[in-house]
């Protein structure tokens, strides 16, 4: 029997079938997975996001497996070194953004609890038909992206904010015709 997905992974690579199946939409508390997401949807912004899934181990390796007080610690050497790197997107701002997103969510008692409350506890649940249907941000991307900023936070535009809580599961925006809608609104 086939199995029914989201428009944007159907005949995708392998790579891109398991972030759909296995991690899209899964509500994450792990502070090194949700910096992780943070960081790719950053890095995201003006490519695909093929290209970025495709650099993962990349940007794992780059930036010590995601421990945010090690990359906190990156200074102008560490800076020069990832500018040189052709496992990550090469961008001196995208780069710059990670390490001061990284001392940001330092500066939080929890950056798990942080992005929870945005969302009361549980994930929000969209309802969407197809992938025309799904918002690009939201009122409530907008509001997290203002107060991350605050906070010191860059690269966190809406777009990139509502990119990073669907990818978080702090929304469930799995098509509803998707097998995984079902089982993530089931598991809130």
């Amino acid at each position: 029997m086939a199995v029914t997905r989201c428009e944007w992974a159907a005949g995708s690579s392998e790579a891109m079938l398991a972030y759909h199946d296995e991690e899209w939409g899964v509500p994450s508390h792990d502070e090194r997975h949700l910096f992780e997401l943070l960081t790719l949807e950053g890095a995201q912004a003006g490519l695909s996001w093929s290209t970025v899934l495709n650099k993962r181990d990349g940007y794992r390796s780059a930036f010590a497996g995601f421990d945010v007080r090690k990359v906190a610690a990156f200074g102008p050497d560490d800076v020069a070194r990832l500018l040189d790197d052709p496992g990550i997107v090469r961008n001196r701002l995208k780069v710059e953004s990670t390490i001061a997103n990284a001392a940001a969510v330092l500066a939080l008692d929890s950056f798990d609890a942080y992005l929870w409350n945005v969302v009361g506890g549980k994930p929000l649940v969209g309802r969407w038909a197809s992938l025309a249907d799904l918002p690009a941000e939201t009122d409530l991307s907008r509001a997290l992206s203002r107060d991350l900023k605050k906070h010191g936070f860059r690269f966190v535009g809406p777009t990139v904010c509502y990119s990073f809580m669907q990818a978080v599961g702090l929304v469930n925006d799995h098509t509803t015709s998707c097998f995984r809608y079902a089982e993530l609104t089931q598991q809130a």
